[in-house]
């Protein structure tokens, strides 16, 4: 069961984590933008939301999501590219997705996605140069199959987590040939994000059960799984991580809490491994979600996009400000009370990416949504 669309909870008691006075604390917002404006995404059909971004460079990017979820055909998948000038929505007439989870790429061709088709299966995507087709890998079309997330390492090696004969797995694309994995030795996880680190070893998160509720899951592969200490909560998920080292591992996502009034958004939840223990960070405020990291050219985590529900009025994001995190807001000159999904850097610049739907409700008018950080 896929649990990362949780908005209700509370804070409660973190046993294991590391709270109070740190010196990552978050400050009080910023009063300027610090560089982000809004990019129009034109085409999509309400309510629509792009949930993943990445990028090649300054002139090739893809962002995908879903339009018209409950609509008579259960919902369309969504996918834009960009050409240095402008976003195009991509035809996928020809799949039967209803919606992406995410997108990695490094080259024209050199591009994949993962997604849900309207059958229940869980195909593999690759970019052609022109638009998406379905690739063959290993269990394609088994209906125990579900690919969650994609990431893309040096060499075009390939990565993507999901599930597959009851197991959660890693399947892998050397350059030559697709094979799943090892199971992941953590039951009754789930995977929302692969994310490759520094030294090429493979990095996912998620949560995973833990009677009545759910724990932040964090795990490395490096040849064999290494299964990092649960960042406990009340029904935490991990929904994005950057790990600029072993002992330098950032995870942000969304704690439910206990439940509350319907509506009742969760609570923010960052937190920092320090190759022994985690540490929760305040976020700079209580209500809401963090939903995507991203590093800089140095390889350090840089920015993280969130939801402030006190603050609905523009984006919300985290940067890093020395040793610390401050919260900085969007642009004030669009409409648009945005919803963030993720953020990615920009190879080859100091920009970012972020991508989310312009509103935090996803009904009509709300559509597709981007922001750039820089020119």
């Amino acid at each position: 069961m896929r649990r990362r669309h949780f908005v209700v909870g509370a804070i409660g008691t973190l046993a294991g984590v590391t709270l109070g006075p740190d010196p990552s604390r978050a400050v009080a917002p910023a009063p300027r933008s610090q560089g982000w404006h809004s990019v129009p995404a034109p085409g999509s059909t309400p309510p629509a939301q792009l949930r993943r971004v990445c990028a090649a460079g300054p002139r090739l990017a893809w962002a995908v999501g879903e339009e018209e979820p409950g609509g008579p055909t259960g919902g369309r998948a969504l996918a834009m590219v960009w050409n240095g000038t402008a976003w195009t929505k991509t035809d996928l007439s020809h799949l039967s997705h209803v919606r992406l989870w995410d997108v990695a790429g490094t080259g024209p061709t050199a591009a994949w996605s993962v997604g849900q088709a309207a059958e229940g299966r869980s195909p593999l995507l690759r970019w052609n140069g022109t638009t998406w087709r379905e690739a063959a890998f290993p269990g394609r079309g088994d209906p125990d199959v579900r690919l969650t997330s994609v990431a893309v390492g040096t060499e075009r090696r390939v990565w993507v987590c999901g599930t597959r004969g009851g197991a959660v797995r890693l399947l892998h694309h050397d350059g030559r040939r697709w094979r799943w994995l090892d199971p992941l030795p953590a039951p009754s996880a789930n995977l929302y994000r692969i994310v490759v680190g520094p030294s090429g070893e493979v990095w996912v998160a998620g949560d995973q059960s833990t009677g009545g509720g759910w724990s932040g899951l964090v795990a490395r592969w490096d040849g064999a799984w290494t299964v990092l200490p649960p960042i406990p909560g009340l029904r935490l998920g991990i929904a994005d991580i950057h790990p600029a080292a072993a002992d330098d591992v950032w995870a942000v996502g969304t704690e439910a809490g206990a439940g509350g009034p319907p509506g009742r958004p969760g609570n923010p939840s960052l937190s920092h491994f320090d190759g022994t223990t985690w540490t929760r960070v305040e976020a700079g405020f209580t209500l809401g979600s963090l939903s995507g990291i991203a590093g800089d050219a140095q390889g350090r985590a840089a920015w993280i996009s969130g939801w402030d529900y006190q603050d609905r009025s523009r984006s919300t994001y985290l940067r890093r400000d020395g040793s610390g995190w401050t919260v900085v807001r969007g642009p004030d000159d669009t409409a648009a009370t945005p919803y963030l999904n993720d953020v990615a850097p920009i190879p080859g610049t100091a920009g970012f990416w972020s991508v989310g739907m312009t509103s935090h409700v996803a009904a009509p008018p709300t559509e597709a949504y981007t922001e750039r950080l820089g020119p």
